[in-house]
């Protein structure tokens, strides 16, 4: 017996510092989950700084020469070989998910306002639980379906209450549309990348579509330019030299911060959380980024975009927090 009783007082603080450990590390991760929601629902404010001095399809491209930068680190790291087939899932991956979302994004972002693109994107955990339910057979209950309702009536009167233009801090019903567009392309990028993650890690997938869907963007881009010797055609020049401060930082801190970054703590915070529980901080994305465009661009939220944002919201959070089992992870994908 005492032999016993000195045995389990030497492993007495062995065990609580690993329980001291495992506290501290899970906190880290609710901080990384948190950080990562808060750095995403600056993109859409950041995006319109630099719309206000180029186009969509040249801010687009700067944003994700500088998210490069950000992976540059996981690509040297983690050096991987592809098979044929899974090239193949890679390039179009890469292709729903960045040139064709993010362009179909942003210039809905032109012909809107930031804080109903937000309040749209807000929708994406609703519509990762329904892709769920419809391909991969998860089973999805009466509240499920009740909250995906919710969600969608509350896009539809997001979209009503747009009034306006973007240029007088409005939003028009096609920007609106445009947007929600987007959220079903990055839908087909989620159910292709799932097939890779089987194989690879969530940062490796994750770096590699940024750098090809980069390189595409930039064939998509820069191609008109490059080409205009011999096509001569007028094509409105690089723009370079006449850009702010303000812009460049606005477009460093979309890639750097916005893409790179919040992914990279996104993925971390899931190794050390419950991904039920993760999924609220998805939420801080579409309040934050509406609260922003309100409060520093002078945007204006009328009764209909107020009732949908609530009915959005309201909706993902409900189910984040009733711990359903579609893992947020999947939006990084």
């Amino acid at each position: 017996m005492t032999e016993h009783t000195t045995i389990e007082k030497t492993l007495l603080p062995e065990v609580s510092a690993a329980v001291a450990t495992e506290r501290h590390t899970r906190f880290l991760g609710y901080v990384s989950c948190a950080l990562a929601g808060t750095l995403w629902g600056t993109g859409f404010y950041f995006g319109r700084l630099a719309l206000n001095e180029m186009g969509v399809e040249y801010m687009v491209l700067y944003r994700f020469l500088f998210a490069c930068i950000g992976i540059l680190p996981v690509m040297l790291i983690h050096r991987v070989r592809f098979t044929g087939d899974e090239r193949r899932m890679l390039l179009l991956s890469a292709a729903f998910g960045i040139p064709i979302q993010f362009l179909l994004q942003f210039h809905g972002l032109a012909l809107s306002s930031v804080s109903h693109a937000s309040l749209m994107v807000g929708a994406m955990p609703m519509l990762l639980a329904a892709s769920a339910a419809i391909f991969t057979g998860e089973r999805l209950d009466r509240f499920g379906w009740i909250a995906i309702g919710a969600s969608t009536v509350g896009a539809a009167l997001v979209t009503i209450g747009g009034s306006g233009s973007a240029a007088h801090g409005g939003s028009s019903h096609i920007g609106d549309l445009m947007v929600i567009v987007s959220l079903f392309t990055a839908l087909a990028w989620i159910l292709l990348s799932k097939k890779l993650m089987e194989t690879y890690s969530p940062p490796v997938v994750t770096a590699h579509t940024i750098l090809v869907g980069t390189v595409m963007l930039a064939i998509w881009v820069l191609s008109p330019w490059a080409l205009s010797p011999l096509t001569h055609q007028q094509v409105e020049p690089l723009p370079f030299a006449h850009v702010s401060l303000t812009a460049w930082v606005a477009l460093a801190c979309s890639g750097l911060l916005c893409t790179s970054a919040s992914t990279l703590l996104w993925n971390w915070g899931l190794h050390h959380v419950p991904a039920s529980r993760a999924g609220v901080f998805l939420n801080i994305e579409p309040a934050l980024g509406a609260w922003l465009g309100v409060q520093l661009l002078g945007e204006h939220l009328g009764p209909h975009a107020r009732v949908g944002g609530a009915l959005i919201l309201g909706a993902a959070v409900a189910m984040s927090l009733r711990g359903h089992e579609q893992s947020p992870a999947a939006l990084l994908e």
